[in-house]
């Protein structure tokens, strides 16, 4: 028996996609990951079309639909989390053929899926609701299907089946769409549906959910995800809990959950995990101190992280205050990072070009934002200037020394109107011949999707041929 059948009685279509996917795990768990990605998002569009509490997205697809705020606030900040490993696991077994997809990534998906439809099924279910102890089980998982084709064809067969599957879904509402009284029909269908689903809902939430929804697990599984997105293999014996040295502690060892190394195997970051639902930020010390044993051991300091999963903070602490960011950096913009500690120069032995900013009151303001990043160690500055008084002249000085100090590799200028932005390319080009500059709206045209009044990109520069990186 399946192990999503509670989903059959309410749930058809979803049942079918997930089961398709649970049967083929093991022995195709490229195909797993897609039918768990294509049962997600059908239920998400059931949720959709049944709650009038959802409000839709900017557009239909399923990141979109899962990020809406209006869906979060439904189903909450854990299941929005296994909702995206779901969708970024199917997306990577669609598109990327170079990277294998391994039974363990199955098992995640499907492991996702089932708390996500759980879920579903506890809320909207008209008929019996499935038990709070039921778990999902990958020992379970069997290998029943033989895959012979080759990568490509089999990602081609998926794409296909993707197609099918909502071809089928827009044929059926545009068949009770053909005429006017079957809109009007379905209208009001649609809002008894709604009104009956809403009734059920506060129904079911009226008993306690203690289900186990395993979010240590999923914490473990989003972060090895944005790793693996960051290009990080994790392949290694030493990637994951690495021992280092000198802890103060009774035993003066510890162990570090994740070190990402460089090409020279040295770290250039370390993760602390946090698999509890704490803030990231209580692992912030723990971290600072295998940071000081990784320094001693290799002559390097590495990069800090710290996460529960959920929230990830950078912290480059030679430099900088911790930070929250989305996810982890690649290895080429770490070694990067790495190589600014070594080669950037002080700010303040570097001359304003007075060619570019003649005024003092410029130059005097450039070197205050200069203070604010070496002595005040933070990456935000604020300039107020009043007009004709030399704004974007001051800024493409700034530019230059921040370039020729190696503290920045590109700049992205933006403007709030397309003839600012001609304007500022212009005086960059002008003021800055040795930074190529690129109008990044070139060959753009305004459009009711992206108004003219809409913030845009101005001016890329690129001072040198080092990893790609933007600041």
């Amino acid at each position: 028996m399946s192990q999503f059948s509670f989903l059959q009685p309410t749930f058809p279509q979803v049942f079918d996609l997930a089961a398709k996917a649970e049967t083929q795990a093991l022995a195709d768990p490229r195909g797993a990951c897609f039918y768990a990605r294509l049962a997600l998002e059908t239920a998400v569009e059931w949720l959709y079309q049944h709650d009038a509490s959802l409000r839709s997205p900017y557009e239909t697809s399923l990141s979109a639909c899962i990020h809406e705020p209006t869906f979060r606030k439904l189903v909450g900040d854990a299941l929005v989390t296994k909702a995206k490993i779901v969708k970024d696991l199917g997306n990577r077994a669609v598109h990327d053929a170079n990277r294998a997809v391994t039974k363990d990534a199955a098992a995640t998906a499907l492991r996702e899926l089932f708390h996500v439809t759980y879920w579903l099924a506890r809320t909207y279910s008209r008929n019996a609701k499935p038990p709070a102890a039921l778990q999902f089980d990958a020992g379970r998982l069997e290998a029943s299907v033989t895959v012979t084709a080759s990568t490509v064809q089999q990602i081609q067969k998926l794409r296909d089946d993707h197609d099918k599957h909502l071809d089928a879904l827009e044929k059926e509402r545009e068949a009770r769409l053909q005429n006017e009284e079957g809109r009007v029909a379905l209208e009001v269908e649609i809002k008894a549906l709604q009104a009956e689903i809403a009734a059920i809902k506060t129904a079911n939430q009226a008993t306690p959910d203690t289900h186990d929804y395993n979010e240590a697990a999923t914490r473990d599984a989003f972060i090895d995800l944005l790793l693996h997105e960051a290009g990080w293999p994790l392949d290694q014996p030493h990637d994951r809990e690495f021992p280092v040295t000198g802890m103060p502690n009774g035993t003066g060892e510890g162990f570090a959950d994740y070190v990402l190394w460089g090409d020279d195997a040295k770290p250039l970051a370390v993760i602390e995990a946090k698999r509890t639902k704490k803030d990231a930020r209580n692992g912030q010390q723990q971290v600072k101190l295998y940071a000081d044993c990784l320094e001693a051991q290799f002559r390097q300091r590495p990069v800090i992280y710290y996460t529960n999963g959920y929230e990830h903070w950078l912290w480059d602490d030679a430099f900088y205050p911790p930070r929250p960011v989305q996810g982890f950096l690649k290895k080429d913009e770490l070694e990067l990072l790495h190589q600014r500690r070594l080669t950037r120069k002080p700010l303040a032995s570097i001359a304003v070009d007075t060619k570019i900013a003649d005024r003092a009151y410029q130059a005097r303001a450039i070197r205050r934002v200069g203070e604010v990043f070496e002595k005040d160690h933070q990456r935000k500055a604020l300039l107020v200037m009043a007009t004709g008084s030399g704004k974007t002249r001051t800024v493409i000085a700034l530019v230059d020394q921040l370039m020729r100090a190696n503290w920045v590799k590109r700049v992205l200028f933006l403007a709030d109107r397309r003839a600012l932005v001609l304007q500022a390319h212009s005086a960059f080009k002008t003021q800055l011949p040795s930074a190529p500059s690129a109008n990044l709206l070139e060959g753009a045209r305004p459009t009711e999707e992206q108004p003219q009044r809409r913030p845009c990109a101005a001016v890329d520069l690129s001072h040198n041929d080092e990893p790609d990186q933007r600041d």
